[in-house]
């Protein structure tokens, strides 16, 4: 199973380099963690929404109704639950802004629409038999390089009530691990560098240098 960080793939070059990373693993399935701005792939791809992203497509995928020839193969994982290739894997799309949190989601307009809100992480809790978990956001303790202390809250308390044995993350743009009480932790490298590949039966994760396109 082919996993990928951050994308970015609204510009030629950096649709290249997903493609070459599709092209490079030969893979079945994929998991994607946020920011990927292209949804029309080669193979079925279960990704969250990130913090950029075209966001009337992942709304029209959030409520089932895309029909357009510009997006194939894209699974949203929006606070929800799918089965790939016998692994349970789930999601929360977004990022966290204190000023919307509190808000319904329909609610939350233009850019607004890249937040998650607390109906999203309610919903979230009470998914059962998770074994990895995607967010955009990371839970305490990832040591990854920002300017800012890195955690949240939130999706600590996702990883609490699931216990996960996997979480995977995107937005920080580099490779890093940790745990977070049982489950495992790893940032993702974006995909322009790197792509992953996940063993399902022992979730063992391996890295790879993403081809020149």
């Amino acid at each position: 199973m082919l996993v990928l960080g951050d994308a970015h793939a609204a510009t030629p070059d950096r649709r290249r380099s997903l493609f070459a990373a599709y092209r490079a693993a030969d893979a079945e399935t994929a998991l994607q963690a946020g920011d990927l701005m292209f949804y029309d792939l080669p193979i079925p791809t279960y990704f969250i929404a990130g913090n950029n992203e075209d966001f009337d497509v992942v709304e029209a995928l959030r409520h089932g109704r895309v029909a357009s020839s510009d997006v194939a193969n894209a699974v949203l994982l929006h606070s929800t639950v799918e089965t790939v290739e016998g692994l349970r894997v789930a999601g929360l799309s977004g990022n966290y802004a204190p000023t919307q949190f509190e808000k319904s989601r329909d609610r939350l307009y233009d850019d607004r629409r890249r937040h998650f809100v607390r109906e999203d992480v309610e919903r979230a809790k009470r998914l059962a038999d998770v074994d990895v978990f995607l967010a955009h956001e990371a839970p305490h303790g990832l040591p990854v390089t920002e300017e800012y202390d890195v955690g949240c809250t939130h999706v600590d308390d996702v990883l609490d009530a699931l216990e996960p044995d996997l979480c995977l993350v995107g937005h920080h743009h580099e490779h890093a691990e940790s745990e977070y009480g049982p489950t495992r932790v790893v940032s993702l490298a974006p995909a322009w560098e790197s792509y992953y590949e996940l063993d399902p039966e022992t979730l063992a994760l391996s890295r790879h240098d993403t081809p020149t396109a």
